[in-house]
């Protein structure tokens, strides 16, 4: 969970914690504590930036309807950023490679974007996608540009990051946390939503009640019957 203040391009506080739960507990106080530091109050705010997803269903929900609550409350623009744009954003601007983004999705699988730096701006090359990890591997070996990977080094991803085909880096964990103040800086350079309400989170795969749902309704397989809000 990473909350950051900015005004001006400027870093005015910002707060970062590694948890596996409980974010719907700690984002309001987290936020309210650092308004109170850095003495704003709401009508301060012009804009809220919200990373959208993919990444965790629970995390996404709470970070997107706290976005949109925000914003549709304090009447002031939102604006949404991919969660794996905002990680590729922690490789600076230095490099022509191509920046691969990735989270562990579970069961071998991973969420993953290709995105590369031209003239200043972070350029989604590859849509996000939902895929194996021994498959996005396999793709990017055939790239003609080399290729550096960020994301967390979970145990079940260990084993498949291990031998990397020449051409392909990974960076240090430290390059690992998202950053709000990057998710912040992309945000300023996108258009605001045109209507809050119609907002969802990206989740980039089927959500597990769907599955379940699916299992013993597989005629409804090109539909959707869950209501994201």
């Amino acid at each position: 969970m990473a909350i950051a203040l900015v005004e001006n391009r400027n870093l005015m506080a910002t707060t970062t914690l590694k948890m596996v739960k409980n974010h719907s507990v700690y984002v309001l106080p987290t936020i309210d504590r650092l308004m109170e530091i850095v003495k704003w109050t709401p009508e301060d705010l012009d804009q809220i930036v919200v990373a959208s997803g993919p990444g965790s269903y629970t995390g996404i929900r709470i970070a997107v309807t706290t976005a949109k609550v925000l914003a549709d409350t304090l009447g002031i623009n939102l604006v949404t950023v991919s969660s794996l744009q905002v990680l590729a954003a922690n490789i600076p601007p230095l490099t022509n490679e191509i920046i691969v983004p990735f989270f562990d999705a579970r069961r071998g699988t991973v969420f993953a974007g290709q995105y590369q730096w031209q003239n200043g701006s972070l350029l989604n090359i590859q849509a996000d996608q939902h895929l194996e990890m021994a498959d996005l591997i396999s793709q990017l070996s055939k790239c003609s540009a080399s290729v550096v990977l960020v994301g967390e080094v979970t145990a079940k991803l260990t084993t498949l990051l291990a031998d990397l085909p020449q051409g392909i880096r990974l960076m240090t964990a430290v390059r690992a946390l998202p950053s709000a103040y990057q998710l912040a800086l992309l945000g300023k350079a996108k258009k605001p939503v045109a209507d809050v309400n119609t907002v969802v989170p990206r989740y980039l795969r089927r959500t597990e009640a769907e599955m379940n749902w699916l299992q013993t309704h597989p005629e409804g397989m090109d539909h959707d019957y869950v209501q994201r809000v």
